[in-house]
């Protein structure tokens, strides 16, 4: 294949097992970011923001994926624009211990031949006109 035939869309995957050191802290930082996203208490979204609330408070993978934006990640590297992301969080059982809890090439697969997607992408999961909603919940796609 030909350069002028080779896509500039490339799938980049990142698999991270964290452990939640401080679930308080966790859970603050990501209400206090629902905070600026969602305004006032009382604002038009506030059933969204109390759900929101919720989810965070009982749930570290919950609270976690309010956090994480893909375009943090990339927004800082030249020549390289963020076409489309989605990514998730679960609770895992996991033990750093065990050499076969983490096998990277397990799958053997070739993802090279995907063909990325070029969506819309909003910053912080917040609609500027520009870009479309993010669906929330511990999986979120943009």
């Amino acid at each position: 294949m030909s350069t002028s035939e080779t896509s500039r869309f490339v799938r980049l995957q990142v698999e991270m097992v964290l452990e939640i050191t401080d679930p308080a802290a966790l859970s603050g930082t990501a209400l206090e970011s629902i905070a600026a996203e969602y305004g006032e208490p009382g604002g038009e979204s506030a059933e969204e923001r109390r759900q929101a609330e919720a989810a965070v408070r009982e749930d570290g993978a919950e609270a976690l994926a309010s956090l994480i934006d893909p375009f943090d990640l990339v927004s800082e590297v030249p020549g390289v624009e963020l076409a489309q992301a989605s990514w998730s969080s679960e609770t895992v059982d996991y033990d750093p211990d065990d050499v076969d809890d983490w096998d990277l090439d397990d799958d053997g697969e070739d993802e090279g031949d995907d063909e990325g997607g070029g969506g819309d992408i909003p910053h912080n999961g917040e609609d500027d006109g520009e870009h479309s909603g993010v669906s929330g919940g511990a999986e979120r796609r943009v």
